[in-house]
């Protein structure tokens, strides 16, 4: 999948616009100073005043902006460029100095070069990445001595199931891409936008092999039963901000969260 890159650079990039015009970024109250982070990292994250955070796949930047709200020095990156130039434009309105580059992850030690305290990333991000091992050395280059990856994404198990919940339809394991045509998006089912797209499934054990592999320590690994976003089809709010599967409930888990620290050479 050579040009799984501009494949995916298009179809985020015809997402930028409907999602800045959806519910489900909330842009209004946002630029009223509404913080786009969720209880899960954020106890993960903790207090981060006079950090240095460097945040991958950061959409149009709204969770950029927020770790820079709590007092962080904030560099987002993203694969879209019209997503980092809708993000660039929303800091300014928002006032705060979060920068932005546009860069693949796996190109970004080409891009920058400066070290951080906290690596960040969340939602929905490593499907679109094929080789965990390349991610996770990425992640300790920029992170200085003691640093830490912080992660919340979506669990595999979530991804095994077709768009309904009604049956396994996708392997857990990464097996090879997943090539396929989507209609709508996410934070708006019925946008006007059909998107041809290339994910990869990452079982837990990937994930975490590959960091351990490159002298990350895990630190903190967490479950949780429930999604903060409803981005799946017929998910339901059982509690506020937290919505479930109404035919699975609590039987699988949703998300997971995780704290790595860099270890010395």
């Amino acid at each position: 999948m050579k040009n799984y890159l501009e494949i995916n650079k298009n179809s985020w990039n015809a997402k930028v616009e409907p999602h800045l015009k959806s519910d489900f970024y909330f842009v209004d109250d946002f630029l009223k100073g509404r913080n786009s982070l969720n209880s899960i990292e954020l106890d993960l994250l903790g207090d981060i005043k006079g950090k240095n955070i460097l945040h991958l796949q950061c959409h149009f930047g709204q969770d950029s902006i927020s770790l820079s709200r709590l007092g962080a020095k904030v560099t987002g990156i993203d694969l879209s460029d019209k997503a980092i130039d809708a993000a660039k434009d929303l800091a300014k309105q928002c006032n705060t100095d979060t920068e932005f580059i546009c860069s693949d992850v796996y190109d970004l030690p080409n891009v920058l070069d400066q070290k951080f305290d906290i690596v960040f990333t969340s939602y929905g991000t490593i499907g679109w990445l094929p080789d965990l091992e390349k991610w996770a050395k990425v992640i300790r280059h920029f992170l200085k001595a003691d640093g830490k990856f912080i992660m919340a994404e979506f669990h595999p198990v979530v991804w095994m199931f077709d768009d309904d919940f009604k049956e396994v339809a996708y392997n857990y394991f990464n097996e090879k891409p997943i090539v396929e045509t989507y209609e709508g998006t996410y934070a708006d089912f019925s946008a006007d936008i059909v998107q041809e797209y290339v994910m990869w499934n990452h079982s837990l054990a990937e994930v975490l092999q590959n960091l351990l592999y490159c002298k990350l320590e895990l630190k903190e690994f967490r479950e949780f039963d429930w999604s903060p976003y409803p981005c799946f089809k017929h998910v339901e709010e059982f509690e506020k901000g937290k919505w479930r599967i109404p035919q699975l409930g609590n039987k699988i888990p949703m998300v997971y969260a995780l704290m790595a620290q860099k270890k010395s050479p």
